[in-house]
């Protein structure tokens, strides 16, 4: 074949025929030529919606978050059995030692100690808060909550 202007083609398959629409019922695109019925939709220039103001339909289609949810920060438990099991008489628990014994992980930010468990031992306890009932089985054993 000679490559002449009156024998160039595009590709197969790169162009399309337009939809014609408006030709009669028995076409299955008559009446209303595919735009729908009556009012805004039907007009040229129609049905645009959100598009127009750009964020706002992201915006406006991401799921809302229900609820309260609280900033402060939720202290981590700590209990008595695990503190009779990692520590020594007179040691002093913090949230750096608690991490040592990686009794709290390290992303933590407060800690509290609850009664649950034995306590035999003496402890000083710095910077942590405690139950009142751990609070005072502490005491009782001669320990202190600073």
């Amino acid at each position: 074949m000679i490559l002449a202007p009156h024998t160039l083609k595009p590709a197969h398959g790169s162009r399309h025929t337009a939809k014609k629409v408006g030709r009669g019922n028995a076409s299955g695109h008559g009446t209303y030529s595919t735009r729908g019925g009556k009012g805004q939709t039907a007009r040229s220039g129609g049905s645009r919606g959100l598009r127009l103001k750009g964020f706002k339909q992201t915006l406006q289609s991401t799921p809302k978050l229900r609820g309260f949810h609280s900033l402060a920060t939720k202290p981590t438990e700590v209990l008595l059995r695990d503190l009779e099991k990692h520590f020594a008489v007179g040691d002093t628990v913090n949230l750096v030692t608690l991490l040592e014994k990686k009794l709290i992980s390290k992303n933590i930010k407060a800690a509290k100690i609850l009664h649950t468990g034995e306590l035999t031992k003496k402890l000083v306890i710095e910077g942590v808060k405690c139950t009142k009932t751990a609070k005072e089985v502490i005491e009782k054993l001669g320990g202190e909550v600073k």
